[in-house]
């Protein structure tokens, strides 16, 4: 069988969240006493993987589902106004031409990526918009999404930006695409050995090529 259904992240991956996602952090870590991240952090704050990150901003595990809710209820005031990570929109038409099936698996919710895609008229580019609630329970919805397509893990392919993503792919036996262009810097995502990492979304098409033909 061949790939039929490719899943992205949402955010840093498809959006550019990362500034408005900043600042929506700051704003709450007043009413929460944590740590507000700089500007000129944000590099080192990449090379951290999830714990260390909350660690390192003073926020307990208990601390973030409220944390996830509030923030995605802001967003939604800015999501329509915010970029679309630069070439992700010339790749998407290339995906729909090769009867690929898209679909969005993210911790940020349905309305906000809804919004979001609508503003940059890529609502059909998209077969399904799927939202997790829980920072690490994407290996479930991933499994999931391949019953529901009726296809083997390995016919799936992930696209994320986060060693989170990675870790979800691995235990649902999920391929991933990790791009190094959103939330965890380069490095730290090769140390998790994902299948494919790229730089540019102009290298999404090679690596799906290079996958499909490792299919047949």
């Amino acid at each position: 069988m061949p790939l039929r259904t490719i899943v992205f992240d949402f955010d840093g991956t498809i959006a550019d969240t990362m500034e408005e996602g900043r600042n929506i952090l700051n704003h709450l870590s007043s009413e929460y006493g944590f740590k507000e991240v700089e500007k000129e952090h944000i590099p080192s704050l990449r090379e951290m993987q999830l714990n260390e990150l909350l660690k390192h901003l003073g926020i307990s595990k208990l601390l973030v589902p409220i944390l996830i809710s509030k923030g995605t209820r802001l967003l939604k005031e800015r999501i329509a106004s915010l970029p679309l990570i630069e070439g992700i929109g010339d790749i998407l038409p290339l995906l729909r031409e090769q009867e690929i099936h898209c679909g969005i698996l993210t911790s940020n919710s349905e309305e906000n990526v809804n919004l979001f895609l609508k503003s940059h008229g890529l609502e059909e580019h998209f077969s399904f918009v799927s939202s997790t609630s829980k920072l690490t329970g994407k290996a479930k919805h991933l499994r999931s999404i391949c019953r529901t397509f009726s296809c083997q893990p390995e016919h799936l392919l992930y696209v994320g930006d986060e060693v989170r993503d990675i870790k979800a792919c691995k235990r649902a036996g999920v391929p991933i695409i990790s791009v190094s262009w959103g939330f965890n810097a380069k490095q730290v995502l090769a140390s998790s050995a994902p299948d494919y990492l790229i730089d540019d979304p102009a290298e999404l098409i090679t690596a799906i090529h290079d996958y499909r033909n490792s299919l047949l």
